[in-house]
């Protein structure tokens, strides 16, 4: 019984895969880091690394889809960042922010889990609503546009087309 804790649920992939899946989240936040330097603005946060996994690893997922990654990372931003406006900086305030990013993301279809790491990084960094646009949309955009051009060279399907 206690082994099949640690059963594996994903399936196995090739090798190549793994790298080609490595080398995208690589080149995808390399580049959102180095724009951020060049431009003298953050266009990145922590949460778009875990993004990143769904992306290159998962680009068939509807987590991963472009709806879902924008969209994801502009609700829970925006609501980590009301919250902080009107709830003192406290843990209890902060998983308020969560719990209520991520029943909003459901309701609206655009479940992204790293995004429900937002609330957090707002509630720890206490930024301006400057935020929202940069970094959390403008890196997430930005995210779904190298995923995009990085899978195409790849030959992989990013994003789905709705059936």
């Amino acid at each position: 019984m206690i082994f099949s804790f640690f059963a594996r649920h994903q399936p196995t992939q090739p090798f190549a895969n793994s790298v080609v899946s490595g080398i995208g989240g690589l080149l995808a936040i390399g580049g959102i880091g180095a724009l951020s330097v060049y431009a003298h603005a953050p266009l990145i946060m922590a949460p778009f690394g875990a993004s990143c996994v769904l992306l290159f690893s998962l680009p068939g997922s509807p987590l991963s889809q472009p709806a879902n990654v924008i969209g994801g990372h502009g609700v829970s931003t925006l609501i980590g960042l009301l919250f902080r406006m009107v709830l003192p900086d406290e843990w209890w305030a902060a998983a308020i922010a969560v719990g209520v990013a991520i029943a909003v993301m459901a309701v609206f279809r655009v479940t992204h889990p790293p995004a429900g790491a937002d609330p957090l990084v707002v509630f720890t960094s206490d930024p301006d609503l400057e935020f929202l646009a940069m970094p959390a949309l403008a890196g997430a955009v930005l995210l779904v546009g190298i995923a995009t051009l990085y899978h195409r060279a790849s030959g992989i399907t990013y994003p789905m087309k709705k059936v």
